[in-house]
């Protein structure tokens, strides 16, 4: 009874350094949030006594506390009740991530059925040149994608932005292996039993391959909801862009507005993050999978 005892007590010890040993880097990853929504509650004195050796001289080391001295909501009044723009900006985002989500719907997932379901000649091929150019980075494309916006006259409006994005491969490749995830004899037996293609892919592809679905579109919304380069490279005036591209003039006296409308901008990501955690699981075993 003592070794068992002993024994359950070292595996216990176990569980709570490595417990201790996780935490560690949770705490590091966590620690410019927690500077951010500390930040957004200092006013712009406290702020100037921190981060002093920034903004003047440049000289030395900043400081900071978890706890502001003399906390304000002053900064959130600013942004959310003195700042039209930043609302512009906000709404701007939210159209722009939601036709781009709805348009890889319309045109990714039935792309991801026919690669799965039907065998064709060259259809490999044709989905490792799909791989190949979801490799590639914006950088590589930006010139071309920048002649066509042109030549179609699209530059300088939210389409040049959205238009790309939708033809994104990387939601194919996910939606993709949730598909291939379904065994191929239930397609067979619905064509037996007389289905349609159209029904095959309503009533048994969508529903068993809804984790796919679900993660790129997790994953999606992440990518494009803190998009840069792209709306920079095609979006001349300020009016049009998301509001990852919104942030004041930083100086002492802006610090706490930045923080505050920077802390704001992670909201929605992170509750879609943890609403859509599960998915994103699966998703990466889907990644994985191998034909």
């Amino acid at each position: 009874m003592r070794t068992k005892f002993s024994f359950v007590k070292k595996k216990e010890l176990h569980k709570g350094i490595l417990a201790v040993i996780l935490l560690l880097p949770g705490i590091l990853v966590l620690m410019p949030v927690i500077l951010l929504f500390t930040g957004s509650f200092m006013d712009q004195y406290e702020l100037k006594e921190y981060l002093n050796s920034i903004f003047m001289d440049g000289i030395g080391y900043i400081g900071w506390k978890l706890m502001p001295d003399y906390p304000t909501f002053e900064n959130y009044k600013k942004l959310l009740f003195l700042s039209p723009q930043f609302f512009v900006l906000f709404w701007n985002s939210m159209k722009m991530t939601a036709c781009i989500l709805a348009g890889q719907l319309l045109i990714g997932v039935p792309a991801a059925w026919a690669f799965a379901a039907y065998r064709v000649r060259g259809g490999k091929g044709l989905f490792a040149l799909y791989v190949v150019l979801m490799l590639l980075p914006f950088q590589v494309t930006m010139l071309s994608s920048y002649l066509v916006l042109n030549r179609l006259s699209l530059l300088n409006t939210q389409i040049a932005v959205i238009l790309p994005a939708i033809f994104s491969t990387f939601p194919i490749f996910l939606v993709y292996g949730g598909f291939r995830g379904i065994p191929a004899q239930l397609f067979e037996a619905a064509r037996i039993d007389g289905a349609g293609e159209a029904v095959i892919f309503f009533k048994i592809g969508i529903p068993l391959g809804k984790s796919g679905i679900m993660s790129a579109m997790v994953l999606g919304f992440l990518e494009y909801w803190n998009m840069m380069e792209q709306p920079m490279a095609f979006l001349d005036e300020k009016s049009l862009w998301p509001l990852s591209l919104y942030l004041p003039e930083i100086t002492w006296a802006q610090a706490g507005h930045a923080f505050c409308a920077s802390f704001i901008t992670l909201i929605p990501a992170a509750f879609v993050f943890v609403m859509g955690q599960d998915y994103l699981e699966q998703g990466i075993i889907y990644s994985g999978l191998k034909e």
